[in-house]
């Protein structure tokens, strides 16, 4: 079964409705798949499930044809009905959905008739006066289609982790710092660290919450204020991401934080352990259920309207004395579970795992001891040698390993065998002047179109580690990449893995590759797997973590920094760790100078 989530699926639907509109469609056949969006967007069960037990007919407006279609993306993460749509369009075509005010049928027409198929050929179009001369559009709308570029580029709602992270946590701090904030959390996706954060949810604590209200309205950060109320204010910062402040009072803290940090899937798992207790549990209060109605009405309440999962009132329950809720560890000891991290709370098992005592100690970011994958000016860093060295003992670590590209990468000033010999010199003479500290040697090897290595084994082999990655023909196809990687796994001078997939955040997608597959290569080689703390990276993803962890597959937490600022990028990874499980014991660089040692040879050990 594929890793695609219900929101991913929603949007496929959505855009195949735009596609089949701009084609000219029956309006019928369009608004079936639209409709397929909206109720998938509102759905909050598990579609897995219903495709694994043949229940899809259960969601209102689904027919046989929508599930079918459902039934692909679930098994296999893709839909060849829409692949082979999408290939009668222009690939730049799709950036126009996202301009507000730009439906299929404006889009149709800048095609048709002046030849417009992406965002930069709109502007050049606006520029020149050609939209603005085409019959329906006028001068009003050039200056819409020119307003909704410049909000897009802004306001693209959708932000990094690390991006937005300066911002989330100097608002967290000024708001823990202000005389009438009793209690403050961050809550939302970026509590629990996904990768990707559409807003910044607060919550506090006070009695003064017009004070505190008007503090975060008018906060140096704020581009503009969007809503203003008693329990809820809404902001625009500077950055253009919203961040929403809720208000509450101390009693109700723990309730909210829980409610607003999510995730859906897990506040309904959550509600639903409350009912068969015999309480409700919302944002504000966990409370006795209503007295039953009268004989003459029945006992359970109609059924949600399909399509919207929510939790559901048992129809016989004896309700439990509630216990005293002061913090969010009481609320899950209440509900007969272990404490569950923020970073797992997405209904990926984590409440088998809290009922069973079996959840992980996640990694801390103070368990690392030392870092790999760090570049120089011998490539494209912007430090020398001994000034990511003195960083990195700043930090408080005890080694850091130097890979700096090799030649393939010549955009990137890679290495030659001359350039790599002589830096694995130099970091030999600094060796010698640390004392508790460590340069370990090692390259970042481009792993070449026919999975070979940039430099033949008898220069990797005077090397400490080396890191294999992919940085050129991303357009080969799944099964080629698969086999590429791979084959490259299978030397044994290659000690990890690095940024598995490719993929840059908001920037490009991965290329095609059969993780599982490689995630096997790595477990048969003895290969570790780098989770490149790069905000824009933050791949391997987390999603696979749980995985890799199965097959026995070890990770490697590496900055990818280009200067000393960068080292600071392992904060990103530790949280993209957390939510993939994984404990000190998962990270090899959470073992000592003395250990890690050890661990960078054994695979060439073995190998002999």
């Amino acid at each position: 079964m594929a890793q695609i989530s219900n929101e991913q699926i929603s949007e496929i639907f959505e855009s195949i409705g735009q596609l089949l509109e701009l084609k000219g469609e029956n309006v019928f056949k369009v608004r079936a798949y639209t409709n397929a969006a909206r109720t998938l967007d509102a759905f909050r069960g598990n579609l897995g499930e219903l495709v694994a037990e043949g229940r899809l007919g259960e969601i209102a407006g689904i027919g046989s044809a929508i599930a079918d279609k459902i039934t692909e993306l679930v098994n296999t993460g893709e839909l060849q009905y829409f692949n082979k749509l999408k290939a009668e369009f222009p690939a730049g075509l799709f950036e126009l959905f996202e301009l507000q005010g730009l439906g299929p049928k404006k889009i149709k027409v800048l095609w048709e008739k002046v030849g417009i198929t992406s965002i930069a050929e709109l502007e050049a179009g606006l520029a020149d006066g050609r939209v603005a001369a085409l019959p329906g559009f006028g001068k009003k709308t050039a200056e819409n289609f020119a307003t909704a570029i410049a909000s897009r580029s802004k306001h693209a709602g959708r932000f990094r982790l690390g991006s937005i992270a300066p911002d989330a946590e100097r608002l967290l701090e000024d708001l823990r710092l202000h005389p009438d904030v009793l209690q403050v959390s961050i809550a939302g996706s970026y509590r629990r660290r996904k990768e990707i954060v559409r807003d910044l949810d607060f919550v506090v604590a006070t009695n003064a919450p017009a004070e505190v209200s008007q503090f975060f309205i008018t906060h140096e950060l704020v581009e503009s204020s969007m809503v203003q109320g008693p329990t809820k204010s809404s902001v625009r910062l500077k950055s253009g991401i919203q961040a929403d402040l809720r208000v509450v009072k101390s009693a109700e803290f723990a309730f909210a934080i829980n409610y607003f940090t999510g995730s859906k899937e897990h506040n309904i798992v959550m509600r639903q352990r409350a009912l068969n207790r015999g309480w409700t549990l919302n944002e504000y209060r966990l409370e006795a259920l209503p007295p039953p109605p009268a004989e003459d009405i029945p006992a359970v309440p109609p059924e949600p309207v399909k399509g919207k999962a929510k939790a559901k009132r048992p129809s016989k329950v004896v309700a439990q004395p509630i216990p005293e809720i002061r913090e969010e560890r009481d609320l899950y000891r209440a509900l007969g579970l272990d404490y569950v991290e923020p970073e797992l709370r997405e209904d990926r098992g984590e409440f088998a795992a809290a009922e069973a005592h079996t959840l992980p100690d996640l990694v801390e970011l103070e368990n690392l001891r030392g870092t790999f994958h760090c570049h120089t000016v011998a490539s494209d860093g912007r430090n020398t040698l001994l000034e990511m060295a003195d960083a990195a003992q700043e930090l408080g670590l005890e080694y850091l390993g130097i890979a700096d590209h090799s030649r393939s990468s010549v955009q990137a000033h890679g290495l030659d065998e001359k350039r790599l010999l002589a830096q694995l010199a130099e970091i030999r003479e600094l060796n010698a002047t640390f004392d508790g500290f460590r340069l370990f040697a090692g390259v970042e090897c481009d792993i070449l179109r026919d999975g070979s290595l940039d430099f033949p084994d008898e220069i990797l082999a005077q090397l400490d580690y080396v890191v294999a990655s992919v940085h050129s023909a991303f357009g080969l196809s799944e099964t080629e990449m698969t086999t590429r990687i791979v084959r490259a796994l299978e030397n044994p001078h290659v000690t990890m893995l690095g940024h598995l997939t490719g993929r840059m955040l908001l920037i490009r997608e991965s290329y095609p590759v059969n993780i599982p597959a490689v995630i096997k290569a790595c477990a048969d080689t003895g290969t570790l797997i780098e989770l490149n703390a790069n905000p824009r990276r933050l791949d391997m993803d987390w999603r696979w973590w749980p995985l890799a962890k199965e097959k026995g597959v070890r990770c490697v937490l590496n900055p990818d920094a280009h200067h000393t600022t960068q080292l600071q990028y392992l904060w990103n990874g530790i949280g993209s760790a957390r939510k993939g499980w994984l404990t000190r014991a998962d990270v090899v660089n959470c073992l000592p100078l003395a250990k890690i040692e050890r661990v960078l040879q054994t695979k060439r050990q073995q190998a002999r």
